[in-house]
């Protein structure tokens, strides 16, 4: 029997994406609910050869009762509605900051803590998008040589803030000279600064120091991040530097260690945004290990799908697959 699913926040960026990872994914889906705010209610969406009309979000719909709900609305509603959902037995994955740092709700990148997922029921928070690839990029070299100290400059596309983001850029890119959605012009530009500042650190730098410790359940880890929009449309870049606290055998097997991650692409050559835009995996490249226990690499992938859709969907496989009868009984786990 199918999945009952619902994506709320349907018409934005992130939202359409999840409905395009749900159509071209294995999932078995029943009946999807589209959710939006008023101005986009009666929009058409289509979905495995048939359109699918954007219903306005409301408590009562929430109430319902579906198998999962992919939120990405924003932490404002998803503080007001996820909650009613989750009480009404609904599994919620959700995209916003609103409850990745609440202790007892898990913080997923599927393959690398999906195990969190396994007789858990409620809210799922999905990281942010920076922080899901740079993970996904060290979660092997983690396991395997035990990271203590991580440098990374983030250069992050216009789509991480949406499609009024994107909209502001192309107008720029026309001779527009006035912004609203980022401090600075961003075309032809580069912006240091993500977010508001607390203690000189942005709030997406603070995503990525407190989410990575969270996931890699290593609260002792130091992490240093500068967070950077640059005028690009889809795919967020990373520049990364990390040590271990046990040294490295060899370059060879640096690589073969971070190749070794689910997901994970290794290139001889360079990788950049425009050739992984519209793909579903995070992209190494320039390894370099500069001495036994100090690394550097190159890190793109996807904002909207690897950073947000992408991921979401993977955590409805995984917790179906993880929770199903048919497992239980089997103890078997498809790869997600």
């Amino acid at each position: 029997m199918g999945l009952r699913v619902g994506v709320v926040g349907a018409t934005g960026a992130v939202g359409r994406n999840m409905v395009e990872v749900l159509e071209s994914s294995a999932v078995d889906i029943s009946e999807l609910r589209l959710f939006a705010s008023e101005r986009s209610a009666g929009q058409e969406i289509p979905f495995r050869g048939t359109t699918v009309c954007v219903e306005v979000l409301t408590e009562e719909a929430m109430r319902e009762g579906f198998d999962y709900l992919l939120f990405s609305a924003g932490a404002d509603v998803s503080r007001r509605y996820a909650p009613i959902a989750a009480e009404a037995g609904t599994t919620v994955i959700d995209n916003s900051s609103a409850f990745r740092m609440v202790p007892e709700i898990p913080l997923v990148v599927p393959e690398v803590n999906g195990k969190l997922l396994k007789g858990y029921s409620g809210i799922i928070a999905n990281p942010n998008c920076s922080t899901i690839q740079m993970v996904l990029a060290l979660y092997r070299v983690h396991d395997r040589y035990q990271l203590h100290e991580i440098f990374v400059s983030t250069y992050q596309a216009v789509s991480g803030a949406g499609y009024k983001a994107v909209r502001e850029y192309e107008s720029q890119l026309n001779g527009e000279t006035t912004h609203n959605v980022f401090p600075r012009q961003i075309a032809h530009n580069v912006i240091p600064l993500i977010g508001d500042l607390r203690d000189d650190i942005t709030q997406e730098e603070w995503k990525m120091i407190n989410e990575t410790r969270k996931i890699l359940n290593s609260n002792s880890m130091s992490v240093f991040p500068t967070t950077v929009r640059v005028p690009v449309r889809i795919g967020h870049s990373e520049s990364v530097i990390a040590r271990t606290l046990f040294p490295i055998m060899s370059k060879d097997d640096l690589i073969e260690t971070i190749a070794s991650g689910e997901d994970v692409i290794v290139h001889d050559d360079i990788i950049t945004p425009l050739e992984i835009a519209g793909d579903d995996y995070t992209h190494v490249s320039r390894i370099r290990l500069f001495d036994a226990h100090t690394f550097g690499m190159w890190v793109v992938a996807d904002n909207l799908r690897v950073g947000a859709a992408t991921n979401a969907v993977r955590i409805l496989k995984l917790h179906n697959q993880l929770n199903s009868k048919a497992t239980e009984n089997t103890g078997a786990v498809e790869r997600v």
